[in-house]
C-alpha cells in the first residue's frame, strides 16, 4: 500500500506539471511534520504515505485552478502549512504569506521555512479578522485561500478583504455543497466577489469528491469586513 501511495504522489506531481526535483524537500517536510506531531497537534494524518497525498498533493491541487507567475499568495489558517507552504516549495518565485493564530503552529512553520531555505515567505502570527484591516495586507494579494473546516460564507468574509480587484479566492471543499454554495454566492455579493468556477480535483488518491471553488474579486471589499468572529457566528453572510 505504501508503494502504491508513493506512486500516486509522483504521478500526481507529473499531472500538475511539477518536476520531481522538489521531492527531496517534501521528504524533509514530511519528516519534520511527523516528528513535531509527536509533541504538538499538527495533523490527524500520521501515515507517512497518506501525508504525501492527502496533505501535500491535496495542497498542490490548487494549481489546477490558479498557476500564474510572480503571484502574491495569502494562506489563511495555514496550520502546518497546507496549502501555502507546499505551494511555495514548487513555486519558489511566489511571494507567500502564511497566517496562523496558534503560536505552536507558527513556530513549526517558521522552523520549516528555515529548514527548507525558503525565501520570500512570511509567517504571520495573528487572526484573519484583525490583520484584514491592516495596511499592507488589505487588498494586497493576487490569490487568497483557506483550507479550513468552515462554511463558504465565513471563508469568503475572511478572504475577500485581502484580495485585490480581479484577484482570486480559492476554497478547497469536499462533498455535497448545493445549499452551502448558494449561501456562498449570496455572501459573495456582499463582499464584492463573484463565483467563477467549480473545478473537480481528479488526482491520484484524491478522486473522492474534492473540489476547488474559485471566486473573482470584482471590486474592493467593503471596509466593514471582516467582522469579528463572534459577529460572523451570530449573523453569517448569505
Amino acid at each position: 500500500m505504501a508503494d502504491e501511495l508513493t506512486r500516486e504522489f509522483i504521478e500526481g506531481l507529473a499531472r500538475l506539471g511539477v518536476p520531481d526535483q522538489y521531492a527531496q524537500q517534501f521528504e524533509r517536510y514530511r519528516e519534520e511534520l511527523l516528528d513535531w506531531n509527536t509533541r504538538i497537534n499538527l495533523t490527524a494524518i500520521t501515515d507517512p504515505e497518506e501525508v504525501l497525498v492527502k496533505h501535500f498533493l491535496d495542497s498542490l491541487s490548487l494549481l489546477l485552478a490558479y498557476d500564474q507567475p510572480r503571484t502574491r499568495l495569502l494562506d489563511i489558517g495555514s496550520g502546518a502549512g497546507f496549502p501555502g507552504l507546499a505551494l511555495k516549495i514548487v513555486r519558489p518565485e511566489w511571494q507567500v504569506t502564511l497566517l496562523e493564530a496558534t503560536n505552536k503552529k507558527v513556530l513549526f512553520l517558521r522552523h520549516m521555512v528555515e529548514a527548507l531555505h525558503l525565501k520570500d515567505i512570511e509567517v504571520m502570527h495573528g487572526r484573519a479578522e484583525e490583520l484584514g484591516h491592516t495596511r499592507g495586507y488589505r487588498a494586497a494579494f493576487d490569490m487568497v485561500t483557506a483550507r479550513a473546516v468552515a462554511a463558504i460564507p465565513v471563508l469568503l468574509e475572511y478572504c475577500a478583504p485581502y484580495c485585490h480587484v480581479h484577484g482570486r479566492i480559492i476554497l478547497p471543499k469536499k462533498g455535497e455543497l448545493t445549499t452551502e454554495l448558494a449561501q456562498g454566492k449570496r455572501a459573495a455579493a456582499q463582499v464584492r466577489a463573484v463565483f467563477e468556477a467549480d473545478i473537480p480535483v481528479e488526482l491520484p488518491g484524491l478522486a473522492d469528491g474534492r473540489r476547488l471553488l474559485v471566486w473573482k474579486q470584482r471590486d474592493l471589499c467593503p471596509t466593514q469586513f471582516p467582522r469579528s468572529g463572534a459577529a460572523m457566528a451570530k449573523k453569517p453572510l448569505g
